[in-house]
């Protein structure tokens, strides 16, 4: 093998993917802190419910939406690292039911540790998906830094009256999750040698599959509410969409779509560090069923770098919903779940049942 075969990106980082996100808990802790800035009339959605993106409106019919992600390696491949944090960057943006224009790169390395042939092939992979989604990347930033960090500014349009946020679910709405769970368990396995190569397959596939059914869904008059399942597991982002819309949820633990070598996995005890985090942050929020088997609790908080789409749409325009997702190809798109009013004087949560 080549020295350049032998390099581990992993190796610089002290976590990967979404899961390096700081837990939610400490993260609202620390935005309590943060002065609030001007708000003008055409920002439609800023900081105020935690949304995967900022949206300006441009004119009667535009407006714009604007977010940047970005995280240390997931994966030891250069080109599958770019490849992930580009899908899941420009995820944010389909998100709010629009489409991306432009990105621009965020790029962080240890340049005395890794060879220019290493950074380029990061960058190549960001911009192999870039390509897949029909924008350029325009630019960016670099700089030198312990460890290796990659990801996008991205921008997008969208109409103004078809912003879809995470704070306008309505009671009775149905929830969807467009892809399984399980893609911080299969990191936690590969960094422990346990992945094999069809495992490994599996989380690239997922994971480089781009949310753009994400905008055409935000055409579908019956979907309210929108996000995507990152770092904060399923049940931290839901929580989100519980807390703006002021509504509770519940989830058919039963229902919810699974990467099945991450529930063996799980079973074993294989799970990431913020998974536990992610739970200590907002486990009291959760009505949890004691028949329910732990290894599904760590499936709930499972960071998801490059996750699903989360929408919740009205009944009747469930049908439609699943069949975007299907004909985007996203076979395991599933209901898994309702919103409801909240009991008067009552905090929101999420209510779990098998």
């Amino acid at each position: 093998m080549t020295e350049l075969q032998n390099i581990r990106l992993t190796q610089f980082a002290h976590g990967g993917g979404c899961g390096c996100k700081i837990a939610p808990g400490l993260l609202s802790e620390i935005l309590a802190r943060a002065p609030q800035g001007l708000v003008p009339p055409e920002l439609l959605v800023g900081t105020e419910t935690s949304d995967d993106a900022a949206v300006y409106r441009l004119n009667a019919e535009q407006a714009l939406v604007a977010t940047t992600d970005f995280f240390t390696p997931i994966v030891d491949d250069p080109y599958d690292f770019g490849r992930i944090a580009a899908t899941n960057a420009l995820s944010d943006i389909y998100a709010m039911g629009a489409r991306p224009i432009l990105a621009l790169a965020l790029v962080g390395m240890p340049i005395a540790k890794l060879p220019p042939e290493v950074i380029g092939r990061v960058l190549e992979g960001g911009a192999a998906v870039c390509r897949d989604a029909g924008i350029p990347i325009a630019g960016g930033h670099s700089i030198d830094v312990l460890e290796p960090i990659y990801g996008l500014v991205a921008l997008g349009l969208v109409h103004p009256g078809r912003v879809r946020r995470n704070a306008d679910a309505q009671p009775g709405d149905v929830l969807v999750l467009g892809k399984p769970l399980g893609v911080g368990v299969l990191s936690a396995a590969l960094k422990q040698g346990l992945l094999d190569e069809a495992g490994y397959a599996e989380m690239l596939r997922h994971t480089t599959q781009l949310n753009r059914v994400g905008a055409a869904l935000g055409e579908l008059a019956g979907v309210h509410a929108m996000t995507d399942v990152t770092g904060f597991g399923l049940g931290g982002h839901l929580l989100e969409v519980c807390r703006g819309s002021g509504l509770s949820a519940r989830l058919r633990l039963a229902q919810l779509p699974l990467i099945a070598a991450a529930q063996g996995f799980a079973a074993q005890g294989v799970v990431t560090g913020a998974s536990g985090r992610n739970w200590a942050s907002y486990g009291a929020q959760v009505q949890w069923p004691e028949a329910a088997p732990p290894w599904m609790r760590h499936l709930l908080t499972d960071p998801q770098t490059s996750g699903g789409l989360l929408v919740s749409c009205a009944p009747e325009a469930l049908g439609a919903v699943l069949q975007a997702f299907r004909e985007a190809g996203f076979a395991h798109a599933a209901a898994i779940g309702e919103m409801y009013e909240k009991a008067q004087n009552s905090a929101v949560g999420i209510e779990c049942s098998l």
